[in-house]
């Protein structure tokens, strides 16, 4: 079943209390989100070892600096990453990190799946792809490019624009398209992560081969329902 993106990132970036691995996380309002596959499922294109060790180490790090960051005043409890993120620039850069982190990841799990569950691009989505990039391999292309040109470390996104329009932007960090200190602002409809801990352990230093391999494990079902979403909330 796919659901809006905006149910999606406010509950798996701030609501799966029953996480089993939040047992280990500092106490707090922020918990991982679980996945909804198995570490193995996206094998070979990512494998089950760095599935592991993105949730249950990198992302474990956002949620638990959220979490001190409550604790210590710096945040108010009542908070939730969506308003975090919005606000970034008014956030200190360690929250800023935190929250971006923590719901590009929760946001990255859910447009992903096993390949029984991925589906195919709606019409309404492929039409939209096909007016501004021309083709669907010319759209993949495309954003191959700008994952691979993303200096360091970051993220590569589509997104429906403030005009209406889709438009592939990269990020630094953990910033994303929701922040007001975003270069291009929208709603995402796909996000990759490009930090070297997305991909080493398969593929080393080849970036461009990973972003090339990772389409076949693209949720095309998700991120259609993210279109149709963000068309809705224009």
């Amino acid at each position: 079943m796919n659901v809006p993106y905006h149910a999606l990132a406010i509950a798996a970036a701030t609501l799966f209390s029953t996480s089993a691995f939040a047992q280990d996380a500092a106490s707090g309002p922020f918990f991982l989100p679980e996945l909804p596959y198995a570490y193995d499922a996206l094998e070979p294109v990512i494998d089950a070892q760095t599935m592991e060790l993105h949730l249950t180490k990198h992302q474990q790090t956002f949620v638990d600096n959220l979490n001190k960051a409550v604790a210590d005043g710096t945040i108010p409890e009542t908070a939730t990453v969506e308003e975090l993120v919005a606000t970034a620039s008014s956030q200190a850069t360690a929250v800023r990190n935190s929250a971006g982190g923590h719901w590009n990841h929760s946001f990255f799990w859910t447009i992903m799946a096993p390949e029984a569950e991925r589906g195919e691009a709606s019409p309404e989505l492929t039409a939209a792809i096909e007016a501004v990039y021309g083709s669907m391999d010319e759209f993949k292309a495309a954003f191959e490019k700008a994952g691979a040109d993303r200096f360091g470390s970051g993220w590569v996104w589509l997104v429906v624009n403030d005009a209406g329009e889709l438009e592939i932007t990269s990020t630094a960090n953990q910033d994303n398209p929701l922040m007001d200190v975003a270069e291009v602002q929208g709603q995402p409809l796909i996000g990759n992560d490009v930090w070297e801990h997305a991909y080493y352990l398969s593929y080393n230093n080849r970036r461009a081969e990973y972003l090339s391999t990772w389409w076949d494990v693209v949720n095309w079902d998700q991120v259609s329902a993210n279109y149709e979403e963000a068309l809705a909330g224009q």
